[in-house]
């Protein structure tokens, strides 16, 4: 009983005392009646636990008494995942684990950052394995879509009258069913300057009403929020000789953030996160870790794709792009290596599985008339182990 009070009180936020302990009570009696365990005469707080799980619609692991051991592993599990940003990463952690031991404002979202830097370096799928790593709910509204002052009424419902009133509001309804979220805001200076009305009073109270008169909790929601902003300035050179000083350009890309974002909105942020440009030797591990999730797509179909280091490193020089990041390196590795195992795969030698030895080769076509030939990558096909164990046999 005190765990039905307990827990419905801190977790089930659209009811209230003492009518949503007696739901939760009521809830875990039905359901051990229709579970029909023999041997079971009692309902224990284990029980109650997922019955509340259940009504507030969160993670399981988040009602039980703590998640502290996912909590410790996030900065290292999110640096095996995210390659070269592990200042970032650190800020955003320390920030997080600050407010989950209840050391920041309270009546407030669990973190409210701006991830700022180049294009293709991190920051959305920052956004993405945090949600994994945390074991919460993923949410991303892209806000090109929101340039326009209509286009922002649809986050909190159309007003009485319009069509499709009673629907609520894209950003409300998404937080009251999954209230433990990590909610993206990508590209945010694109959004509509309504927008940031509607982000003051979330990040500053953790609650938005929409146009029924339904409000939204967001106490529990971590509101990352991405920007270009200032790119453009960190990887501009310097006048003279020499190239700018790594503090120098992270100075002026924080000009222009403030230049871009009002006082009132960069004082609710709890950290502004800056990410680097990649390096080349950055790009080597992205490679091989999109080549493992090759693999893992692969695997079903009995296939196994090598990368010699020669290709790794080939790739990888091929794919960086010093303004564009890691994005040309995802669209170089279709063309060069998916495409040619499609057909193979297909029509070819894969059918049956096999694996790929995947090397560098300088045997392509002459470029421009010269007399030396392009790279390419050169593949070897050879049968799994366990094929020529049965022929043998």
């Amino acid at each position: 009983l005190k765990s039905a009070v307990e827990l419905s009180a801190r977790h089930i936020n659209d009811r209230y005392l003492p009518d949503k302990a007696i739901d939760v009570i009521d809830e875990a009696g039905a359901v051990f009646r229709l579970s029909g365990k023999p041997g079971k005469n009692q309902i224990g707080v284990h029980d109650v636990e997922k019955v509340v799980s259940r009504m507030a619609r969160i993670p399981a692991h988040r009602v039980t008494a703590t998640d502290r051991a996912r909590l410790a592993n996030v900065e290292d599990e999110l640096k095996r995942l995210i390659f070269g940003q592990d200042e970032a990463i650190f800020t955003l952690c320390r920030a997080i684990k600050r407010s989950r031991a209840g050391l920041s404002a309270a009546g407030k979202p669990t973190g409210n950052f701006l991830l700022a830097g180049p294009t293709g370096v991190g920051k959305t799928e920052l956004a993405k394995q945090l949600a994994n790593v945390l074991g919460v709910h993923f949410v991303r509204f892209d806000m090109s879509e929101y340039m326009e002052k209509h286009a922002v009424a649809r986050l909190i419902g159309a007003p009485p009258g319009y069509v499709g009133f009673d629907q609520g509001g894209l950003l409300t309804e998404e937080i009251r069913k999954h209230p433990y979220s990590v909610l993206l805001l990508d590209e945010i200076e694109k959004a509509h300057p309504d927008m940031f009305n509607i982000l003051l009073q979330v990040m500053d109270y953790a609650t938005l009403t929409d146009n029924n008169g339904r409000k939204a909790d967001f106490s529990h929601v971590i509101l990352l929020m991405t920007s270009n902003a200032g790119a453009r300035e960190m990887s501009s050179k310097s006048i003279g000789f020499g190239q700018a000083k790594p503090e120098d350009a992270a100075g002026h890309g924080q000009k222009a953030i403030e230049k871009l974002f009002s006082p009132e909105f960069r004082n609710r942020l709890d950290a502004v996160i800056t990410f680097k440009a990649l390096g080349a030797e950055v790009m080597e591990m992205i490679v091989g870790k999109y080549v493992a999730e090759l693999n893992a797509q692969l695997k079903d179909r009995k296939v196994h794709v090598d990368l010699d280091e020669k290709a790794v490193a080939w790739l990888a020089a091929k794919g960086f792009d010093a303004v564009y990041g890691a994005r040309p390196l995802a669209r170089l590795m279709q063309e060069k290596l998916k495409d040619p195992l499609a057909d193979e795969l297909l029509f070819g030698k894969l059918q049956k599985g096999g694996v790929v030895a995947v090397s560098v080769a300088s045997e392509g076509p002459k470029v421009g008339g010269s007399d030396k030939a392009e790279t390419v990558l050169s593949f070897a096909f050879k049968p799994r182990v366990k094929d020529k164990e049965k022929e043998s046999v």
